[in-house]
């Protein structure tokens, strides 16, 4: 082989190297979740449709234990996690917490689906896009259920993909309270 195609084949490698080391770089920083305060952040800079047709700014929840919930009516770990976060509402609320409930789901199905679990906390509805907002929160996989702890100051305390087990939601929002 002769020195200019070695030189070329070379700096050929070397321009592919440098390109997939940024492209890499770029795309595992857009992955990458945002630290507790961001995130923490970008929920209480949210608004979403409830199903009592208002939009609720989740600013509203500021100063409370928040634990957000992202769900859908398909969804069986949810079904399985909803009675748990029912009681906590109920037991625990009057001290400062507060549930809130995302649907991924539609509203005509949210509602019986509600009466039928007897949930006792606001619920929102989202598409498609809000699954990106959850993604952007830490859920990678995009996966359901989805939850977050916030503590009364708006940082991130918890996110969890799968289900919240009723001792880990217990230890982490006591000594919130």
């Amino acid at each position: 082989m002769n020195r200019k195609l070695q030189t070329v084949l070379i700096g050929t490698v070397a321009l592919l190297c440098a390109v997939s080391g940024v492209w890499f770089y770029q795309s595992s920083q857009a992955d990458r979740p945002p630290d507790a305060t961001a995130a923490g952040n970008m929920v209480l800079g949210a608004k979403l449709m409830g199903v009592d047709d208002q939009v609720h700014p989740f600013e509203q929840w500021r100063g409370k234990v928040l634990i957000v919930n992202f769900w859908a009516t398909w969804c069986a770990p949810c079904r399985e996690e909803i009675p748990g976060f029912v009681k906590f509402q109920q037991a625990y609320g009057p001290a400062g917490l507060q549930f809130v409930g995302i649907a991924i789901d539609q509203k005509p199905r949210v509602i019986p689906y509600a009466q039928e679990m007897g949930i006792n906390y606001p619920l929102l509805v989202g598409g498609l896009e809000t699954m990106d907002f959850a993604r952007q929160l830490g859920n990678r996989m995009s996966v359901l259920p989805f939850t977050l702890v916030l503590d009364r100051t708006g940082k991130v305390v918890l996110s969890e993909v799968g289900i919240l087990k009723a001792d880990k939601l217990e230890k982490t929002v006591k000594p919130l309270l």
